[in-house]
C-alpha cells in the first residue's frame, strides 16, 4: 500500500522508461499526479511515489516466482514491485513478456471525412 502518498518525479519516470527500453516502445502519461506506462499501446504498469508497478501475468510469475508484490493505491489489484531497476535487461524482459499477454486497446474506427465543401450535418 502506498504510504507517503508523494508524486513521482518526472527524473525516476524518465529513468525507469530509459532502463525499460530493450523491452520495446516505452512511453508514459501523467495521471493523478504519479504514470501510467505504455509499451506500444499498451498499458502494462506505473511509477507511483517514484517505485515502478508491473501488473501480475502468468509469463511474469514464471520468470520471477519470488517478485515482491504491491498495491500502486488503495483499492489496486497487487502488481509487481520493482525494486532492482538496475538490471536493465531482466525488467524490460518482464515488461516484453508481460506485455505480451496483455491485450493492447482496440482502434475505434474513424469517422468518414466529409469531401471538401461539404457542409456536417447537426443534430437537431
Amino acid at each position: 500500500m502506498r504510504e507517503s502518498g508523494m508524486a513521482s518525479s518526472p527524473d525516476v519516470v524518465e529513468y525507469i522508461c530509459f532502463q525499460l527500453r530493450h523491452a520495446g516502445d516505452i512511453s508514459f502519461r501523467k495521471m493523478f499526479g504519479d504514470y501510467g506506462l505504455y509499451c506500444g499501446r499498451t498499458f502494462f504498469g506505473l511509477v507511483c511515489d517514484n517505485r515502478l508497478y508491473v501488473k501480475i501475468t502468468e509469463p511474469g510469475l514464471k520468470m520471477f516466482p519470488q517478485q515482491e508484490q504491491g498495491c500502486p493505491y488503495p483499492g489496486a489489484r497487487p502488481h509487481f514491485l520493482v525494486t532492482e531497476l538496475d538490471d536493465d535487461r531482466a525488467i524490460s524482459s518482464l515488461v516484453r513478456e508481460t506485455c505480451s499477454v496483455l491485450a493492447a486497446p482496440a482502434v475505434p474506427e474513424g469517422r468518414k471525412k466529409k469531401a471538401s465543401g461539404e457542409k456536417r450535418s447537426r443534430r437537431p
